[in-house]
């Protein structure tokens, strides 16, 4: 039984769900993403192209540009890792509130999703489906790291807590032990902090608090206190680095000192499953704290997504996603968070979002990037509304 259009939100929330849905379907889940540049035939094939400036100029000119001319350059389009584990997420919740009911659906994203698992690894673990060329170096296709696996995992997790298929639940505590003897972990007085990917020893604090959270979330599955132990070190790690005014860098490395969207999103969600996984309410104060810089400063008058803290443009939809994520998660230190919402969602629905249902990827001062992508923008959107959905259908 659908929830009653109580909420004047609530049926634009369930038409945008159920259209996106539809394209995402009829699209196999399968799509093109901002950073898969490196994945073009055309620029593998020219061997004077594969050295490092060449890579990250191919790649952020193929971000960058307002037209998709990857078809043109033999990019094909993928399904990507964390896009499923975000799609089956979604659709397990969707589940729960009779809005979606195709188990077999599910089934063949869960098995599609333990496919892409990264080859030749003890554990369970997860990376691009993508050669991702950044500042520090190029990460190969398919090189776990503790992005993609910790949504992975709690996908499983989603699906363990849902169906009680003891399988789900094997497959994410591979993916924690992944996190624990997989990734470089550097030990401080303060806690501990994961990689990123499995060479080096980047300190990312959104990434760090997400293997934190979900080491928690296994914790309270199975009881193993080594969980616990971990998961503690790194949360107190990066809370320890929260600035004065309640933010985070992106990362402690000089060339990290940026603050954004949703990545400071990332840190408060995390840090408030960590305290209701564990039952430890240290940092409580740190999320309000966080939220309130979070509140303050990435949105506009008109209530409009920014992507920095500190400017207006590109207004990303992956901001505008997190935004629903966190107004939702933090409606209860929030009472205007709804208020905060409608008009958000409204500005979306009339900016952002195609006749066909789809959500553009960013919106500039002089023009509108109307790209689909289907991890970064549709798969995140999709989470995003389901998310307000079911909160919406509880009132």
């Amino acid at each position: 039984m659908n929830p009653e259009p109580s909420n004047p939100l609530l049926p634009l929330v369930q038409q945008s769900l159920t259209q996106l849905l539809d394209y995402c379907r009829k699209n196999n889940w399968a799509g093109h993403d901002p950073y898969d540049a490196l994945n073009s035939q055309v620029f593998n094939a020219v061997p004077f192209f594969q050295n490092y400036p060449c890579r990250l100029v191919f790649t952020q000119a193929m971000k960058r540009l307002p037209v998709n001319l990857r078809p043109l350059f033999l990019v094909s389009r993928e399904q990507n890792p964390k896009g499923l584990a975000l799609f089956i997420s979604t659709l397990v919740r969707l589940q729960e509130i009779n809005l979606f009911n195709d188990k077999q659906q599910i089934t063949s994203l869960i098995n599609r999703l333990i496919e892409l698992r990264s080859p030749d690894m003890p554990h369970y673990c997860w990376g691009y489906n993508f050669d991702w060329q950044g500042r520090h170096g190029l990460t190969p296709k398919f090189s776990p790291n503790i992005i993609c696996t910790s949504f992975a995992a709690n996908a499983f997790l989603d699906a363990f807590d849902k169906y009680k298929n003891s399988e789900y639940l094997d497959i994410a505590v591979s993916a924690g032990r992944f996190l624990l003897t997989g990734l470089e972990i550097s030990k401080e007085a303060t806690g501990l902090c994961f990689s990123y990917t499995t060479v080096g020893q980047s300190k990312v604090h959104n990434a760090n608090l997400l293997g934190a959270a979900l080491l928690a979330r296994l914790y309270k599955a199975t009881g193993e206190q080594e969980f616990l132990d971990y998961s503690s070190k790194a949360m107190s790690y990066s809370v320890s680095r929260q600035n004065s005014d309640g933010s985070w860098f992106y990362g402690e490395h000089a060339t990290q000192k940026w603050i954004d969207n949703f990545h400071t999103g990332f840190n408060l969600g995390a840090i408030k499953r960590f305290c209701e996984y564990t039952g430890n309410t240290e940092y409580l104060k740190n999320i309000q704290k966080g939220y309130a810089f979070f509140k303050k400063h990435f949105f506009t008058s008109e209530a409009i997504p920014k992507y920095f803290h500190n400017r207006l443009y590109p207004i990303d939809i992956h901001s505008v996603a997190q935004s629903i994520i966190t107004l939702v998660e933090m409606k209860d230190i929030d009472q205007n968070a709804m208020q905060t919402l409608e008009p958000m969602l409204f500005w979306t629905m009339k900016n952002m979002r195609s006749k066909q249902g789809y959500f553009y990827f960013q919106k500039k001062r002089y023009f509108t990037n109307r790209n689909s992508y289907m991890r970064w923008s549709q798969a995140w959107m999709l989470y995003g509304l389901a998310i307000l959905m079911k909160e919406l259908g509880n009132k």
